[in-house]
């Protein structure tokens, strides 16, 4: 069987699932405003296995977020991910946070934009077809009214920033799917298994979560 533990804690989420073959068997998961990831990780990840009937000896890999989001989060998912892999000898994916969230769309058309809220008008973004290949891949940008304007086709945003974006974002073919908030380990599950099944995984001693710290710098206005 190949069980996989897939683990999502980039965001305020806390989310843990196991997957068998690419489908999510049971998720626990959490959105706190609190960001209670290292209480409940460990709990959540006993959890699920024993809601699977499996022992983690059954784990064929885990799968873990690698970012951008909450460095905090990203620190306590991977180091609790890269212990049980060695601990068990299994393998390590990594999964793009911003793909997690934009599978999360149920949409046939147009084009996807995840985004995940960084400070003030600064988001982490990407940009997906319909489909889930990659049109653009992830920048942290700063948010206005011409944002995403090169784009004729229909706009999808999935994330946290619809409240302080949709102000700015007013374009017709701009759709707001704002119950797709958080990045969820349930949406890992077909991901993860397809990486699995190209051995497309990490080094588990030397991998490190991918922060996107470099921000664009607003111009300061003329006096």
């Amino acid at each position: 069987m190949s069980f996989i533990l897939n683990i999502e804690t980039a965001t305020k989420n806390c989310s843990v699932s196991i997957a068998e073959k690419g489908k999510t068997i049971v998720c626990s998961e959490l959105a706190d405003e609190g960001y209670s990831h290292a209480e409940k990780l460990h709990v959540f990840i006993e959890e699920v296995i024993a809601k699977a009937g499996i022992t983690v000896q059954d784990l064929a890999a885990i799968a873990v977020s690698q970012g951008p989001g909450s460095y905090t989060g990203l620190r306590i998912g991977v180091s609790a991910a890269k212990g049980l892999c060695y601990a068990l000898n299994i393998p390590l994916i990594a999964i793009d946070t911003l793909q997690t969230l934009a599978s999360q769309a149920n949409v046939s058309d147009g084009k996807i934009i995840p985004m995940l809220d960084a400070r003030r008008m600064e988001v982490y973004s990407a940009v997906f077809n319909s489909d889930m290949t990659i049109e653009r891949g992830i920048e942290a940008e700063i948010i206005d009214e011409n944002s995403f304007k090169n784009y004729t086709d229909k706009i999808y945003f999935v994330g946290d920033c619809a409240e302080k974006c949709k102000t700015v974002l007013t374009a017709a073919n701009f759709v707001f799917l704002e119950e797709v908030k958080y990045p969820s380990a349930q949406a890992m599950s077909k991901i993860s298994f397809d990486k699995y099944q190209k051995s497309d995984t990490v080094d588990v001693a030397y991998f490190e979560p991918y922060y996107l710290k470099d921000f664009m710098i607003a111009p300061s206005k003329k006096q």
